[in-house]
């Protein structure tokens, strides 16, 4: 975890700010939160229904994060 904490603010640091930046930055914080979720939040051993509401969030916040950004004015994707 410490590793990609890192990753992420050496990115920010060295001002890198496109779209593979971004992608990176957003795959490492799935990363991150699904290590959270499992661990941090114990949800090893809860139903399946718990498990896919916490997971399923942190896809759809990361998701709506994406699309933002690649459909935003300032130096979007598409």
């Amino acid at each position: 975890m410490m590793l990609l904490t890192l990753s992420s603010y050496a990115l920010g640091e060295f001002g890198h700010s496109s779209g593979v930046a971004v992608a990176i930055l957003l795959f490492t914080a799935v990363v991150k939160g699904g290590f959270i979720i499992r661990d941090f939040m114990e949800l090893q051993g809860v139903s399946l229904l718990w498990r896919a509401i916490m997971y399923g969030w942190l896809w759809v916040v990361c998701l709506a994060i994406a699309i933002t950004y690649a459909v935003g004015g300032d130096g979007g994707i598409i």
